[in-house]
């Protein structure tokens, strides 16, 4: 059997990975993720519209089921799956996120609350107004058009948008490596910007700002930092601080209402997330003065609604608020487009340059059509005028013509062989006649009825326009400024009839602190044995029958606004804000503890409030049979987590017990330590040095090879057995320990 040898390819398999990414990457920059800068438009919003146009869906058609257009658009330019193109199409008709929306929705579109959508079988859509600026004039061979995905079909590369599209809606998109974030503008800003570049192509950043002022959001709200604009726009990136806009009301009781009245536009598309954060702060006493929080809002506007209680400081609430909830939230400006299949940063001045470039190339291949209308018009006209002075001849030719195409010849090359003619005379005027190709086919098309004098008369008429229109459209195509006039007028009309009121406040606002208003309780605070923990307040606890409390391992008594320390064996200590350790119910499981700290894994020997550690001792007594004592006030920190005390790298605590500095402590309190081989040793607590947290400790106890200390208490003098049991730390108790009657052995007991 004969085997026909293939050639082997050694490739690197880095630099075919290299190759193989880099062409997925531009894929997905250029076809896919970041718009265009000449029209705005992401390739599948492009091949929406574009759709919409060819079922002729305008705006004063009837809107058709948003299934056909999303099938139009999957089958014939956009294969990338139906939800892909029916989101698309969904963002097109929001009027929370566009300032100019392209695609007028009937039926259920979602609602800014973050409603999604109904189905495509259910909605139906057509063009808006806004949208008609880029589809106009489509037809006339303004822009290039490209073969689809399968050669089937031609599609338009860019649309001949005669409206700033990606100024004045904006856009977002995430590529590879790369992120575009466009706010939008007021329409009649950017108009007005567009239109003094035009007078003034050497205006500053500054200068542009006198008319472009900010973004303007479709949502309102404010910008906080309104100096930073400038740099924004000059570098093409920045940060905005957004803050929703609020009143100050009266309500019942002598309470006060906070409304909302406009959000933030990251929120758009999600304003009920807004309201379960708000609810859930008041409901975890995040913040003490909120009363009850409400949605009220409508068809007219935005009202969510705060009621703070009697006697509170709103504006400090305010600033919590907009601490802690995206009452005020950061909008990442990147003004990332497509320009020559190249992903680049713009600034304002150069966007806006961009788009009178580009309305420069419009304009000039619409006059350019249109002379060359008028001019085949004219052409066609003037043969008619012509042809009517002369039409006796023009008929005897075509009685004595034997075809059409002979007639034809004779008008346009004047032969006039195998005519037959009615004199001499005739024959030699006829052949005179140069008509043009496109006169004689008009002549020969002409019905009778243009012979009327009134027809006659109209011609001479429309070829004295024709004339007109020729000699103003090649002063336009000859004169930039001519040409500039036309775009600055069809800019006027556009901002004429899209133009509205500033939404979005301008403002430099400085970020004021919170001041946390606590009212102070006593809580309690349960923590089980797999390390779920919550707090209770003093009336809740009380409530508790002995059995629930033994299901909790661990049970501390501390004030609201105090801090829960947590010690463990690798020799860490952890702080909890008791604030932030979600309240409970009996029956409710509470949280885990690594959600509120990062301790990890680590095992947990003590927790114990902040207020008493400060006023207490604590004994230390490691595995390798060190011991020190160490003042508590040595534990005061603002940080979340400090290293208790110095270990070695094979070592742990065994042991931590707070002795109260409030007591006065028996000088014959020992201390007892037992190792994992069964010895034991006793010896005065006041043997034991005070040190610093950060000291090792000094040797309690001389330690077999292999042997580790395994229990250390502190103990009365008459304290003969000692039970270890890994239990509660009892808060009424600040010596954990346990005595047993005189003569019982020592035991061990782990629990």
């Amino acid at each position: 059997m004969n085997t026909i040898e293939q050639p082997i390819i050694q490739l690197d398999f880095a630099d075919e990975m290299k190759n193989s990414y880099r062409d997925y990457a531009v894929s997905v920059i250029i076809d896919r993720a970041l718009p265009d800068v000449r029209d705005g438009l992401k390739p599948v919003q492009r091949r929406i519209l574009y759709s919409m146009t060819e079922l002729g869906l305008s705006p004063e058609k009837p809107h058709r089921k948003s299934a056909r257009i999303v099938g139009d658009t999957m089958g014939k330019y956009h294969p990338h799956g139906d939800s892909s193109i029916y989101d698309a199409l969904v963002h097109m008709t929001e009027d929370f996120s566009l300032t100019l929306p392209l695609v007028d929705g009937h039926g259920n579109f979602g609602s800014i609350d973050g409603d999604s959508a109904a189905a495509m079988r259910y909605t139906e859509a057509r063009l808006s107004s806004g949208a008609m600026t880029l589809l106009e004039n489509l037809d006339k061979g303004l822009v290039p058009f490209g073969p689809n995905f399968d050669e089937s079909e031609k599609e338009p590369l860019v649309l001949p948008a005669t409206l700033p599209n990606l100024l004045i809606n904006g856009t977002t998109g995430i590529a590879v490596g790369m992120v575009t974030n466009i706010p939008p503008h007021n329409t009649s800003e950017v108009i007005d910007g567009i239109i003094a570049y035009i007078k003034n192509p050497d205006i500053t950043t500054k200068g542009l700002m006198k008319y472009i002022k900010g973004p303007d959001f479709p949502t309102g709200a404010m910008i906080t930092n309104a100096d930073d604009i400038e740099a924004i726009y000059e570098t093409g990136e920045g940060r905005l601080t957004l803050r929703a806009k609020t009143e100050i009301a009266d309500s019942d009781y002598g309470r006060k209402n906070i409304v909302i009245t406009e959000i933030p536009y990251t929120v758009a598309g999600n304003k009920t997330k807004l309201l379960e954060n708000l609810v859930a702060l008041t409901k975890d006493k995040v913040f003490d003065e909120i009363y009850d929080v409400r949605d009220e809002s409508s068809k007219e506007g935005i009202r969510l609604i705060i009621e703070v209680k009697k006697d509170r400081n709103i504006d400090n609430l305010l600033n919590g608020l907009y601490k802690k909830t995206s009452m005020e939230d950061t909008y990442s400006v990147n003004m990332l487009a497509v320009k020559d299949k190249q992903p680049i940063t713009f600034t304002l001045k150069h966007l806006i340059q961009e788009f009178v470039l580009f309305q420069e190339e419009l304009y000039t291949k619409e006059y350019k059509h249109l002379l060359a209308k008028a001019n085949d018009r004219l052409e066609i006209v003037d043969g008619l005028i012509k042809a009517t002075d002369v039409i006796d001849l023009i008929i005897e030719i075509l009685r004595g013509s034997d075809s059409v195409k002979q007639a034809k010849n004779c008008l346009i090359h004047g032969i006039t062989e195998g005519i037959n003619f009615k004199s001499q005379k005739s024959k030699k005027e006829a052949a005179l006649f140069d008509f043009t190709e496109r006169q004689a086919d008009a002549i020969l098309t002409m019905p009778l009825s243009r012979l009327i004098g009134l027809e006659l008369l109209k011609l001479h008429q429309e070829s004295d326009m024709l004339h007109k229109n020729i000699e103003e459209y090649t002063n336009i195509l000859e004169n930039k400024s001519e040409l500039h006039k036309i775009i600055i007028t069809r800019l006027r009309e556009y901002k004429k009839k899209f133009g509205k009121e500033r939404l979005t406040l301008l403002e430099n606002l400085t970020k004021e602190k919170y001041v946390e208003e606590i009212k102070e309780e006593d809580i309690y605070v349960l923590v089980d044995r797999f390390g779920y923990v919550k707090s209770v307040d003093s009336a809740s606890y009380s409530r508790l029958t002995e059995e629930t409390i033994a299901d909790y391992s661990h049970i501390v008594s501390l004030r609201n606004t105090d801090r829960l320390c947590i010690f463990t064996e690798e020799g860490n200590m952890y702080q909890v804000k008791a604030m932030n350790i979600p309240r409970g119910r009996s029956r409710d499981k509470g949280v885990l503890i690594q959600s509120l700290c990062k301790i990890g894994h680590e095992n947990v020997l003590l927790y114990i409030a902040a207020e008493t550690l400060f006023e207490s001792q604590l004994f230390f007594a490691t595995k390798n049979g060190f011991v020190k004592q160490v003042s508590g006030i040595s534990f005061d920190t603002n940080r979340s987590v400090i290293a208790s005390t110095k270990l070695d790298e094979d070592d742990r605590i065994v042991g931590i017990t707070p002795l109260s500095v409030m007591e006065v402590i028996n000088p014959d309190e020992k201390v007892i330590l037992i190792t994992k081989k069964g010895l034991s040793l006793g010896f005065p607590l006041y043997e034991v040095s005070e040190l610093k947290k950060a000291s090792r400790g000094i040797k309690g106890i001389t330690l077999e090879k292999d042997d580790t200390v395994l229990h250390a208490a502190v103990v009365a003098p008459d304290c003969n057995e000692i039970v270890f049991e890994q239990k509660a730390y009892d808060p009424g108790k600040i010596r954990n320990r346990k005595r047993a009657a005189k003569g019982q052995k020592a035991q061990i007991k782990k629990g």
